[in-house]
């Protein structure tokens, strides 16, 4: 990223770790808001938003209602080391061809068996296919091919899961993919440059943490949270019939 972002960043931290805590945003709405002002630039060309469920959702909400775009999710499942779930060894989309990522290096670091990454992808699969069902019921995927596309979550930790998104997003045929999120360690977020053809992220502390930090409010979001969200948006986007808008 540029040397004015880092720099922002750095003064940020010496503003606000005195506190004990790093948060900067009171919860994934307000990020999302904050984030809508740095993409309303895309707003004319009509985007589409891709949220990362469930946390990019609250996000992704924000955006889309600020460029009046059709909202949508991108279905990813971390793969997780065996006796440290949150440490992302990859990550795993679903498709026709499901995506994988599996960072080889650190299984062989680690020394995690080959059969427990297909067990673990298969047992992610199933949690994808299970909130398909749930979150968008009948409701077809939106059409990206020639839009733009915007892939939403509520920050990037070591990036596999972000990774394999647009990895998926990108097999789809979008004109231009752009990645948006709120918070993200530098080195991630400029490697980043090289996936998507704009990344937009405001705050990139050199020592990341937890992302739950950032925020004041982080709570686990639930299956009803994510539903009513893209719900929300879905009648927010219904164009009106030529009969209705005579009316």
């Amino acid at each position: 990223m540029g040397a004015d972002l880092r720099a922002h960043a750095r003064g940020w931290f010496g503003e606000h770790f005195a506190g004990g805590r790093n948060m900067k945003f009171t919860d994934r709405r307000d990020a999302g808001r904050r984030l809508a002002a740095q993409l309303a630039h895309l707003k004319e060309q009509r985007p589409v938003i891709l949220a990362l469920p469930r946390g990019g959702v609250a996000v992704g909400f924000e955006i889309a209602e600020a460029l009046d775009a059709p909202l949508d999710i991108v279905l990813v499942r971390k793969i997780g080391v065996p006796w440290q779930p949150e440490l992302a060894l990859g990550a795993v989309t679903d498709g026709a061809s499901p995506s994988t990522f599996i960072d080889r290096d650190l299984a062989a670091v680690l020394d995690v068996q080959e059969s427990y990454v297909e067990e673990e992808t298969a047992r992610q699969l199933e949690e994808i296919e299970r909130r398909r069902r749930t979150y968008c019921a009948d409701r077809p995927p939106v059409e990206i091919s020639g839009r733009t596309a915007v892939v939403v979550d509520d920050g990037i930790a070591t990036g596999a899961t972000m990774r394999v998104a647009l990895q998926a997003v990108r097999r789809r045929n979008p004109a231009r993919l752009v990645l948006a999120v709120p918070v993200g360690p530098p080195e991630t977020i400029e490697a980043f440059g090289k996936e998507a053809d704009e990344v937009v992220c405001p705050e990139t502390p050199p020592a990341l943490g937890a992302i739950g930090l950032y925020y004041r409010d982080f709570h686990q979001m639930s299956d009803a949270e994510v539903i009513d969200l893209l719900a929300r948006a879905a009648r927010m986007t219904v164009t009106p019939s030529p009969s209705a808008s005579a009316q």
